[in-house]
């Protein structure tokens, strides 16, 4: 695991520690990996809500016949590459 010093003034420093004990973290370390977690889970759910609306914002199309036969031929060739590389 790689580490990271960092300065903090020391009212963060008493907030941090407080937190700690307050939710259970048996370190710094502890704590502060879970907020990183915690933002880059955010993050990751920002990102899907955006692709989301592009998604309900596009110009989509009904799906046709020929939209599903393209999909079942690359679903076929797509499994035939997978039992031959298994081989």
């Amino acid at each position: 695991m790689a580490t990271i010093t960092i300065s903090l003034p020391e009212s963060l420093r008493v907030f941090i520690e407080e937190q700690v004990g307050r939710e259970g973290f048996g370190t710094v370390s502890e704590y502060l990996r879970a907020l990183v977690r915690e933002e880059q889970k955010r993050k990751a759910q920002a990102r899907l809500e955006a692709l989301l609306l592009e998604g309900l914002q596009s110009n989509a199309s009904e799906m046709t016949p020929e939209d599903w036969s393209e999909i079942r031929a690359e679903v076929r060739r797509r499994s035939a590459q997978r039992k031959s590389a298994g081989k």
